[in-house]
């Protein structure tokens, strides 16, 4: 298993970000080359669950996901469900404020490929990171300009 806990802070009311965080048909506005959609459930309980296509042009992989823990509008755990990515996802919102607040993201993965995965997940992980990084950076601009009308 390897972990990857990244954080972002966002000028925003935590309940606000919670609603940007879940609304997960427009995750792709911030998520780096990602679309997620709800395909069971309502996506917001226990049992629902997503699949987040992540690639360029068609090619890349589908992570599909179950939501175990729902717990507005401070956590939501999902178990990745895939070949390629398997594990558990916790995204967690931190009031800091009024108006401030910080999401946590931590991946508990477990690695596809074998030794093969095990080895070289040294040499990806840094990228994974970067992307995540990046991703947060966005996720914090479009909680602190998103707003309930906003919501598909």
């Amino acid at each position: 298993m390897s972990d990857l806990v990244l954080s972002v802070d966002v000028a925003a009311p935590a309940g606000t970000t919670w609603l940007a965080l879940t609304d997960w048909n427009r995750q792709g506005e911030w998520m780096l080359g990602t679309s997620v959609r709800v395909t069971e459930g309502n996506g917001r309980s226990v049992g629902s669950r997503l699949s987040a296509f992540t690639g360029i042009a068609g090619v890349g992989f589908t992570d599909t996901m179950e939501i175990t823990s729902w717990e507005p509008p401070l956590r939501c755990t999902v178990r990745h469900l895939g070949r390629i990515v398997r594990g558990t996802g916790t995204f967690q919102v931190v009031a800091k404020g009024a108006g401030d607040c910080t999401l946590v993201w931590a991946e508990h993965l477990s690695l596809p490929f074998g030794v093969v995965g095990r080895a070289g997940w040294p040499v990806v992980r840094p990228a994974f990171a970067l992307g995540v990084r990046q991703s947060l950076r966005q996720f914090a601009r479009f909680a602190e300009n998103y707003s309930m009308g906003d919501q598909q």
